[in-house]
């Protein structure tokens, strides 16, 4: 373990998205599109999230990607002839979302070889990140625009050091589909939990509380001797989870901000429809229409 593991320190300023994965589930429209990029109305999936690290003060995104990923890089790349023909026409409302797509952050990328965990996919961000403490933003989930839950985590790492993961409340009949954490009150604010434990997956009667852990997480240098020196588990995969008990063994401390927004999950068909509905009618310029249409259509037996 480093000697700075327990240190605070200066404010994460590099993000690491894990986004190699297969998209099963999404078959066969992810076949050749990655699942980041399927469109939320007209941003992908992938955009809500640099925008919200950029938000936040990142500008240096990382990106774990695998075989055939590689329009992703290509989203938040200059395209000229596009950008030419939008001035022809005059459209500078779309240019200007366009030029927005590169200057968001600036977007390097790594390749994960296999699809071996997400301790692995973060591993492969050691060279990238350095000494310092780094975000973590899982490619499929984002939260309110105007309720953003990683400038408060940021800051909180930067003041303790450690681990600082994102909690939500969870039905207990949920809590078999989430990482559950134990937890402790803290001194350092409202919403501010110490974590003591980790249970991966657990059913309802043997959870330690209803408080699972979201797609977020900010961590230290150390987590990438803790990621070399944890087993494969369950399907030969590397845990996050797994090397984020061993520092907390170690004693590392590792804290916990509960989350009170909506967080969008598109990770799962269903929730990436819902993602749909609801950014679309929050939408200024087709909400108005879209819910209209959606109350009519729901009032008519979603006949169509």
């Amino acid at each position: 373990m480093t000697t700075n593991a327990h240190a605070s320190g200066r404010r994460a300023v590099k993000a690491v998205i894990p986004a190699a994965g297969m998209a099963t589930r999404f078959l066969p429209a992810t076949k050749a599109v990655p699942k980041e990029l399927l469109p939320v109305v007209d941003r992908p999936v992938l955009q809500y999230i640099v925008e919200e690290a950029a938000a936040a003060g990142i500008t240096d995104v990382l990106l774990v990607t695998g075989r055939g990923k590689t329009s992703m890089v290509d989203h938040f790349d200059r395209r000229p002839d596009v950008e030419a023909r939008l001035e022809e026409k005059g459209d500078q409302k779309r240019l200007a979302e366009v030029r927005r797509t590169s200057e968001l952050a600036d977007i390097y990328t790594v390749r994960q070889g296999e699809p071996l965990g997400l301790g692995h996919a973060v591993g492969t961000a050691a060279s990238h990140v350095g000494d310092n403490a780094f975000a973590v933003l899982l490619g499929d989930e984002f939260v309110e625009e105007d309720k953003p839950l990683l400038p408060a985590m940021l800051d909180l790492q930067a003041r303790t050091g450690g681990i600082v993961l994102a909690l939500g409340e969870v039905k207990p009949e949920e809590t078999s589909r989430y990482g559950i954490a134990s937890v402790n009150q803290s001194s350092e604010g409202t919403d501010i939990v110490e974590v003591t434990g980790l249970v991966e997956k657990p059913a309802p009667e043997e959870a330690p509380s209803n408080l699972a852990v979201l797609g977020r997480y900010i961590l230290p240098a150390s987590i990438f001797e803790a990621i070399d020196n944890t087993k494969p588990g369950s399907g030969g995969e590397i845990q996050l989870t797994d090397a984020m008990a061993q520092l907390l063994a170690d004693g590392v401390p590792v804290h916990g901000i509960i989350y009170r927004g909506h967080r969008y999950d598109t990770g799962m068909p269903l929730g990436y429809l819902q993602t749909v509905v609801m950014l679309a009618s929050k939408r200024d310029d087709l909400g108005e229409e879209f819910r209209s249409w959606l109350a009519e259509f729901v009032a008519g037996g979603a006949k169509g």
